[in-house]
């Protein structure tokens, strides 16, 4: 693992409170998961991140904290978390927490105490206007299930900001005593012993808020400052924020203009994100290639995280109106498997049709594409969606492991699960669970742990650079290139349906003992690249040459 670990870790992305129950409560919690570091350690899991677990009235599934230094005490103590960190650490695994800094719940006692007084000294912790704004109604995050950023609290006599829910009124950067603040939230955390946090919502964090204009200027410095923070207190510690803006304002999310990566270490690719889905629905690669082609440069330690699917619904507002009925079309059609007019909110296995060769060749592809993966809990074993749940409630459903009532997820009665365990159909848990398919070397689990070791085996995939292979290619097919130090790796994927044949030759001079290291058949040996077979949502990872850092 190279100093900046992050560009060769492996991201698993989970909720505390759905993942595992140790005490039949009904609730996952901290103890669950170190019962299952084990299972994580096997998958090939470098890092865990886990979604908020702050003391949370759990409107918003503990985006809404009220206490940002300590647990949720369903989850257990902050003597349980410490213990986590120590549990994994001894298995080479890092963890990231959540960093929800954009706004409070309206529980918190900052807030309680700011709208009780203008004297308060939590008064301008958050952000007042005396009048009604004028954009009362605009930039609203949850269109239909939110009516307006700004609202009237009859004890304070004032209207207070929230850029999503009412219950979440939003924290004024602008204040110094906030900054400090969160500075030392997150040197609380680093002391703990995490490595770093997921950023919630940045460009909203960064948000100079000023009442009547919705399109009010950013403060980077913010970001400046707080990287130097926390890299004084743990040097390897890493920023992994959400920005979800347009390309050409991606830059300076990573450094200022001096090409410098002083802000964010890693930014969410929400433009590759809506491209993989345009690509896997319309089986053409061309929308990959141009995101291949337009990524922005990036400074010396940038490095972006690839999904495929995260903790919220898949968030197509990148792609124009024909580009998304094309993907909600093939992958969303009805209106319940929708959000937020721009949006799926559903697992990939059931999008894809529960079609295995689709999966795998899904998953190469996101593994196999510049960057860090990040893998949603469930996922490596095929779980499906509950859409009966609200909004995003669909794809938070119990970890199923086993064929033991509640999926052995708590031995709770159902009725007190936090949510309910999907139990009928082809991803019920009698069907889709981790031990089932543990007994199984041909499961999908297995394949997806095979696919990650190879990764770790080829870590040019992660911190190298990315190309795509400019010659003729059968319709459907991606061919691309990792280059660094440690060697070169050429990815074929074939997003169409029908068997093709490919020629690379133009690579055999830069070949040494070229091999296939991962593919979903066994084909012919690679030989001298010019006649390489690839079946429909085929895809073969070519060991191209090793390099001389091995």
């Amino acid at each position: 693992m190279s100093d900046r670990w992050y560009s060769e870790a492996v991201v698993y992305c989970l909720d505390i409170d759905t993942f595992a129950d140790s005490d039949g409560d009904g609730v996952g919690d901290f103890q669950g998961l170190i019962g299952r570091l084990d299972y994580l350690a096997r998958l090939g899991v470098t890092c865990i991140w886990l979604n908020p677990i702050h003391p949370s009235p759990n409107e918003d599934d503990g985006y809404d904290a009220t206490d940002f230094y300590n647990v949720d005490p369903r989850l257990g103590t902050l003597g349980d978390f410490a213990e986590l960190l120590h549990q994994a650490s001894n298995r080479g695994i890092r963890v990231i927490i959540d960093l929800v800094v954009n706004h409070t719940s309206n529980k918190h006692p900052w807030f309680i105490s700011a709208r009780s007084s203008p004297d308060s000294p939590y008064r301008d912790w958050y952000i007042w206007s005396e009048h009604e704004p004028a954009d009362r109604h605009q930039g609203m995050v949850f269109p239909g299930e939110q009516h307006e950023t700004w609202t009237y609290d009859r004890t304070a006599k004032a209207w207070y900001y929230h850029r999503f829910y009412k219950f979440q009124p939003d924290l004024n950067i602008e204040n110094p005593k906030v900054r400090a603040e969160v500075k030392k939230i997150t040197s609380f955390w680093l002391q703990l012993g995490v490595s770093g946090f997921r950023m919630d919502a940045v460009p909203f964090i960064i948000e100079r808020t000023e009442p009547g204009n919705p399109d009010s200027p950013k403060d980077f410095d913010f970001l400046t400052d707080l990287r130097q923070h926390v890299q004084w207190r743990r040097g390897d510690a890493v920023l992994l924020a959400e920005a979800n803006v347009e390309p050409d304002q991606l830059p300076v999310f990573f450094g200022d203009g001096s090409g410098s990566g002083n802000r964010i270490h890693m930014l969410f690719d929400f433009m590759l994100n809506g491209r993989l889905m345009l690509a896997l629905a319309r089986e053409d690669p061309e929308v990959i290639i141009e995101a291949l082609r337009d990524t922005p440069k990036l400074p010396t330690g940038g490095q972006w995280a690839t999904f495929l699917r995260n903790h919220d619904e898949i968030d197509l507002s990148r792609l124009t109106a024909d580009q998304r009925n094309d993907v909600l079309a093939k992958f969303g059609p009805k209106k319940n498997m929708q959000l937020y007019g721009r949006g799926i909110r559903r697992r990939l296995a059931p999008m894809l049709g529960n079609d295995r060769r689709h999966i795998e060749l899904a998953y190469s592809l996101q593994f196999s594409l510049r960057g860090t993966p990040v893998l949603r809990y469930g996922e490596e074993i095929g779980m499906g969606e509950d859409l009966a749940l609200e909004g995003r409630d669909a794809i938070r459903t119990p970890m199923q492991w086993s064929y033991q009532e509640n999926a052995g997820f708590s031995t709770a009665e159902p009725e007190k699960l936090i949510r309910p365990v999907i139990d009928k159909g082809e991803y019920g848990y009698q069907h889709v669970n981790v031990t089932a398919q543990r007994r199984d070397p041909r499961s999908l689990l297995g394949w997806f742990e095979r696919m990650i070791r190879t990764l770790r085996e080829a870590p040019e995939t992660g911190s190298g650079s990315t190309s795509h292979i400019d010659v003729p290619m059968p319709p459907g097919v991606l061919a691309h290139r990792a280059d660094g130090p440690t060697g070169t790796m050429v990815f074929l994927h074939n997003l169409g349906t029908e068997d093709v044949e490919v020629d690379l030759s133009i690579l055999a001079d830069e070949a040494e003992l070229p091999i296939d290291v991962l593919s979903d058949r066994n084909y012919p040996d690679v030989g001298k690249l010019d006649r390489l077979k690839l079946a429909g949502y085929g895809y073969r990872w070519i060991r191209l040459r090793l390099g001389h850092e091995r």
